[in-house]
């Protein structure tokens, strides 16, 4: 159809047969996102009529959702390789518009900032010192307290305007930026807490709480953690994770954030999303 036909096919959502306006929205879902800019178009131009706008603004996140669930499907099939492209993803949810280029350039900002403070052949200890200091005391990057919560969280690019977040958003940057400062860092999933590990072999590997400023800590923490919760050890609890892996987690905290709001639409649809990723044996953790 050319845009003049797409123009014609839109305007029908204006018919007051509900029959005939749903056989049209058929038709334009049938047509996937690429009709979007129209609809949007039309929703403009359409004058006060709240009911026509809540069709299309219906249609248009429909379409969007289609998307992203194929898209994710798509980074899930292909390995799961680049991790910003996950959480990108996952931002799409409420951002359809956001660019992952956008988001690579301000992760690329943090690490020029911490590149000019990295010195060749520093002490892992001195490494984490002073990644530490550029996220923290420098960029300001922190714990987000006040709204523990809330599904900003879990939203990469507010958490990079904010420069606030939860364990693993604040995880996921903190990894990325010391990954291509060459360091070894990886993902682990603690039950109610997100954490970092840094580890070149089984004998130089200790653990990092980025929630907690950068907070390095060792095994024997883990262990009395685990026992506290009166929780079986379990390899999991200690070693890397995958990418899938994490993106499920942040799945789980965005459902959680949009049940506490009472959003049981936006709940049951990022569920959607986390049963096409999630496998059987997967635990389930928050934060």
């Amino acid at each position: 159809m050319d845009s003049r036909e797409l123009k014609a096919l839109v305007s029908l959502l204006e018919d007051d047969d509900r029959e005939v306006s749903s056989l049209i929205e058929q038709k334009i879902r049938s047509l996937g996102d690429t009709i979007i800019p129209f609809l949007e178009d039309h929703w403009e131009n359409s004058g006060f009529n709240p009911l026509v706008q809540k069709r299309i603004e219906d249609l248009i996140h429909d379409l969007q959702f289609r998307t992203l669930t194929e898209r994710l499907r798509a980074w899930k099939n292909s390995g799961g390789t680049d991790l910003l492209e996950g959480l990108w993803l996952v931002a799409t949810y409420q951002y359809p518009d956001l660019s992952l280029e956008k988001l690579q350039q301000e992760i690329d900002q943090i690490y020029y900032d911490a590149w000019l403070e990295f010195r060749h052949g520093m002490h892992p200890a001195s490494q984490i010192d002073t990644l530490n200091y550029v996220f923290f005391k420098k960029l300001k990057f922190g714990a987000n307290t006040k709204n523990f919560h809330s599904a900003a969280n879990s939203m990469l690019n507010v958490v990079l305007e904010t420069h606030k977040g939860n364990p693993i958003s604040l995880c996921v940057l903190y990894m990325l930026v010391g990954r291509r400062l060459g360091m070894p860092l990886y993902g682990v999933n603690l039950p109610n807490l997100f954490v970092l590990t840094y580890k070149v072999n089984d004998d130089t590997q200790f653990y990092i709480n980025v929630f907690n400023k950068g907070l390095v800590f060792q095994k024997k923490d883990i262990d009395n953690y685990i026992a506290q919760l009166n929780l079986a050890p379990n390899p999991i609890f200690y070693e890397a994770c995958s990418n899938t892996d994490i993106v499920k987690r942040v799945l789980r905290n965005l459902t959680l954030a949009f049940e506490k709001t009472g959003d049981d639409d936006r709940a049951q649809e990022i569920n959607t999303l986390l049963k096409m990723l999630q496998e059987s044996d997967s635990p389930s953790f928050d934060n």
